[in-house]
């Protein structure tokens, strides 16, 4: 499998701290935002990654993570000249994805949870298995500003809705997406909306429609943040900072998930904690190179 994460758009949202950067480069607590959505492809084992974004801003990301060989991965790019919306990554990365299946993760969603990593392998699997495509629901509060998955008491998917008036359930629909190879078809059929975008409720439907759509419910031991706004921004900096600070342990640490994974080795690892020295993250990757020393 392989993965597209989106750090597109324009992040109107965050204006005016977004007028010269990405938003996917700003902070959440100690590291880029970027990080927190890469650590996800990283902890499901998928190594061949797509970083989409704009023309503006895509080198910056190319500074940040090269070709990924630091962290053991194969990292590309490419461009989204204009926000077409979500479902436009297929297109765009349509040779990436070639003969593969594909996961989408958006560049300013966090997640956090015990069992996260099992959910993500089983969730692979199942793509590889039955072939189906397969979201994620999230109960909130203001679900009309979300994409809005229905289903009935065995978990069946009945509709999926783009920030509906009249939501039929409060399950949002997060920013993380597995599909079997052929949604590389199926965006061809997805017509623009009424934003003018490709919508990834549009692929759902058009899976819902085969009876081939599934969801997996993230219960109350998740945490999910959408960082689109100033408030949720802050509000995704103090979680982080709560955890990391209360546990010892960092959320999204790319190295030391690489490490884990066996990408790198012990060495490689510690020279990347050097790069990082004079900072706490970098202090965090040489106490984990001396605890496996």
């Amino acid at each position: 499998m392989k993965g597209i994460l989106l750090a597109g758009g324009n992040g109107t949202r965050l204006y005016p701290v977004t007028k010269g950067i990405s938003k996917q480069l700003l902070p959440i607590y100690d590291k880029p935002m970027i990080y927190y959505p890469l650590s996800v492809l990283m902890l499901a084992k998928i190594r061949e990654i797509l970083i989409i974004s704009n023309d503006e801003y895509v080198d910056n990301y190319k500074k940040i993570f090269g070709d990924g060989s630091e962290l053991g991965l194969k990292i590309e790019y490419a461009i989204q000249k204009k926000p077409n919306g979500l479902a436009e990554s297929f297109i765009i990365g349509a040779d990436f994805i070639g003969k593969d299946d594909v996961c989408l993760v958006l560049g300013d969603n966090v997640f956090y949870g015990q069992g996260f990593i099992d959910l993500l392998s089983e969730s692979i699997k199942y793509i590889e298995q039955k072939h189906r495509a397969l979201i994620f629901g999230y109960y909130v509060n203001n679900v009309k500003s979300y994409g809005v998955v229905e289903f009935d008491e065995n978990k069946k998917v009945l509709s999926v809705e783009e920030k509906p008036k009249n939501p039929k359930s409060n399950y949002a629909v997060v920013g993380l997406y597995f599909y079997p190879n052929d949604v590389v078809q199926k965006v061809k059929q997805v017509k623009a909306s009424n934003r003018n975008e490709l919508e990834i409720t549009s692929i759902n439907e058009l899976y819902l429609k085969e009876e081939r759509l599934d969801v997996k419910l993230m219960g109350r031991g998740y945490a999910w943040l959408d960082t689109g706004t100033h408030e949720n921004l802050l509000e995704a900096s103090l979680f982080v900072s709560t955890i990391e600070k209360r546990q010892g342990l960092k959320i999204a640490c790319l190295e030391e998930i690489a490490y884990r994974n066996k990408w790198i080795d012990k060495y490689q690892l510690l020279n990347l904690s050097k790069i990082l020295l004079k900072t706490e993250y970098g202090k965090y990757l040489e106490k984990i190179y001396r605890e496996i020393s």
